[in-house]
């Protein structure tokens, strides 16, 4: 969880070194390494440069590319997911069959952890909108130092953590920890006010057509069939991570660097689609399975089980959802490295 909301911070942080990434492809072109290697010796080099050459010299724009396929693939086999699940293909019974055993405390938890996530998202948006009319805070969410940084990812952390940690039951505590988080994430998001409002409208909505086509798929596919990605998708959340902290060592024009900012951008649009899909099924399963206060009475045991929690519950999906946001936004402002001429 925690990994997930820094990248949602250096993800924003990256924006202009993406935008100054995008600009060198145009300026080189293809052969942007021939052309380097040429200015660097003064000869007509046709061999080309060497390995090192080729990862710190401009970009030719084939890392924003590869990503772009990737992300088409990727679309394509979200589709033929969707067909299949949807259309009752699977053999398996599917999470939406057995919902219709489900009793009715299981219905209210899951409508009850959508409408907060609903809610969070639109405290967010309006905390992001408000904070942008502040040149105060713009100043200060959207410095590119090292302490500006840890110091709103310290914020951001410490209000999530505050907020899961606090009981369901403490209704006045609770809300308004969750409130405070949201506020802040939407503070911090706020310099993608930068990229324009057309750009976030039509990133939104893209972004809510994704999400509600992957939320289907979790739905229509079998109880467990993405829940067994846990540990995978782990390991893709390292990655992206360190390709996200590697950004800010490198030259953003670099081979290297785009390479970098492509695995950023574009491999975790497909990361946090893939967790949307995990963390889907996993709030379904844990809505079914968690007990209900006093379900196991006797010897004091029933003092030890807490209410459903919605709120923690719709945090991770909240995560993806923001996640996901970012980095359309970040492609459709052409800082994906697809900025036309």
């Amino acid at each position: 969880m925690h990994c997930r909301i820094m990248l949602s911070r250096l993800a924003t942080q990256s924006c202009r070194g993406l935008a100054h990434s995008s600009k060198n492809v145009a300026r080189y072109g293809g052969s942007g390494g021939q052309r380097w290697a040429q200015q660097q010796t003064g000869f007509n080099v046709r061999t080309g440069p060497t390995l090192k050459e080729r990862l710190l010299g401009p970009t030719t724009g084939k890392p924003f590319v590869y990503g772009s396929m990737a992300v088409a693939g990727a679309s394509a086999l979200g589709v033929g997911a969707l067909a299949y699940y949807g259309l009752g293909l699977s053999k398996e019974r599917s999470i939406l069959q057995d919902s219709s055993a489900w009793p009715q405390y299981v219905r209210d938890r899951l409508s009850s952890t959508y409408g907060y996530l609903a809610a969070s998202l639109g405290v967010t948006a309006a905390s992001g909108v408000a904070a942008s009319r502040s040149a105060a805070l713009m100043r200060l969410t959207s410095g590119g130092g090292l302490m500006v940084m840890l110091g709103t990812l310290a914020a951001i952390i410490a209000t999530g953590t505050i907020a899961r940690s606090i009981p369901y039951e403490n209704t006045m505590a609770k809300h308004a920890a969750w409130l405070l988080h949201s506020g802040v994430m939407g503070a911090v998001l706020a310099p993608l006010c930068f990229l324009g409002g057309p750009v976030l409208v039509r990133a939104a909505w893209y972004t809510a057509g994704i999400v509600a086509g992957l939320s289907t798929v979790a739905m229509t596919a079998p109880s467990d069939k993405f829940l067994m990605m846990g540990g995978p998708l782990a390991m893709g959340l390292g990655v992206v991570f360190v390709a996200n902290i590697g950004q800010f060592f490198l030259p953003p024009g670099s081979a290297l660097g785009a390479g970098l900012a492509s695995i950023v951008v574009y491999g975790g649009l497909i990361l946090f689609s893939a967790f949307l899909l995990y963390d889907t099924q996993r709030v379904v399963k844990h809505a079914t399975m968690h007990p209900q206060p006093g379900q196991y009475g006797g010897y004091g045991y029933e003092g030890h089980i807490g209410s459903f929690d919605p709120i923690n519950a719709q945090m991770s999906i909240y995560m993806d959802v923001l996640n996901i946001f970012i980095r359309l936004a970040m492609i459709m402002s052409g800082m994906g490295g697809n900025k036309r001429k």
